[in-house]
C-alpha cells in the first residue's frame, strides 16, 4: 500500500477528532427545528463527509484505515474515561462529582456508540463503492447522498435501540422508532447540505495526487544524477 499523503493524513486527524469530540461532548442535548438531539450531531456528519471524499480519491482500502483508526480511538478513549473517572480525586480538587457527571456515560451508551459507528461506517464504505460502480464513476452527488442517508439511518437506529431499548417499560420498539425518525430526518438534512463540500474536498484532495504524479514524471525525465 502506498504511504498516506499529507492531505489524507490531515483528513484522518479531522475524522478522528470529530468522532472523539462527538462522543465526549455528546451528553449535552440541544433542540434543532424542535428536534431534541445531541451536540455530537455536529461531529458525526463530518465523519461521513470525510470518508466519502477519501474513498472517491484514494479508494476503499485507505478509507478502511480511517474506520479502523476511528474505532481504535474510541476504544482508547473508553479506557481513559474509565480510568480518569474511577481514580479518587485529590483533596485539592472539589469538582470530582461534576467531572464524573460529564464524562461518565454508561457502558451501554458507549457500547451503542461504538457498534453503531462500525456498522454504519462500513456500510457507507460499501454503499459508496457500490454506487460508484453502478454509475461508472459519474454522479458523485448521488452516491454521496445515497450511501450517507442509509448509513445515517443505520447509525441512528442501532445506537438508539442498543442505548435505550427497554431502559424503561415505555421504551419499546414503537417508541424507539419515534425517536429514530426525526433524528434521522435531521441527519439527512445535514447530509444534503454537505454535498457541495464533497465536491470541494475531492477537488482539493485530487490536487495532491496530481502534484505527486507531476513530481514523479519530472524526476523520471531528469534521470539519474551522475557523479
Amino acid at each position: 500500500m502506498k504511504p498516506i499523503d499529507y492531505k489524507t493524513q490531515l483528513l484522518l486527524a479531522i475524522f478522528v477528532s470529530s468522532l472523539l469530540l462527538g462522543n465526549l461532548l455528546g451528553s449535552k442535548l440541544i433542540e434543532i427545528f424542535g428536534i431534541v438531539t445531541s451536540v455530537g450531531l455536529f461531529g458525526y456528519p463530518l465523519t461521513f463527509l470525510i470518508t466519502d471524499i477519501v474513498e472517491e480519491v484514494r479508494g476503499k482500502e485507505v478509507t478502511k484505515i480511517f474506520v479502523q483508526a476511528g474505532f481504535l480511538s474510541l476504544c482508547i478513549a473508553v479506557v481513559f474515561v474509565f480510568l480518569s473517572t474511577g481514580i479518587p480525586p485529590s483533596s485539592l480538587y472539589p469538582h470530582n462529582e461534576a467531572y464524573n457527571n460529564v464524562f461518565s456515560n454508561s457502558l451501554r451508551i458507549i457500547l451503542a456508540s461504538m457498534v453503531a459507528f462500525v456498522i454504519s461506517q462500513y456500510h457507507d464504505l460499501w454503499a459508496f463503492n457500490f454506487w460508484k460502480q453502478k454509475t461508472n464513476g459519474k454522479h458523485l452527488w448521488l452516491r454521496n447522498n445515497l450511501s450517507t442517508i442509509v448509513s445515517q439511518l443505520l447509525d441512528s437506529t442501532i445506537f438508539l435501540f442498543i442505548a435505550f431499548y427497554h431502559v424503561t417499560p415505555e421504551l419499546g420498539v414503537t417508541s424507539i422508532f419515534y425517536m429514530v425518525l426525526p433524528l434521522w430526518a435531521l441527519k439527512v438534512f445535514f447530509a444534503l447540505l454537505d454535498t457541495p463540500f464533497v465536491y470541494l474536498g475531492v477537488r482539493w484532495l485530487v490536487s495532491e495526487n496530481i502534484s505527486e504524479a507531476t513530481n514523479h514524471d519530472d524526476s523520471r525525465e531528469a534521470g539519474p544524477v551522475k557523479g
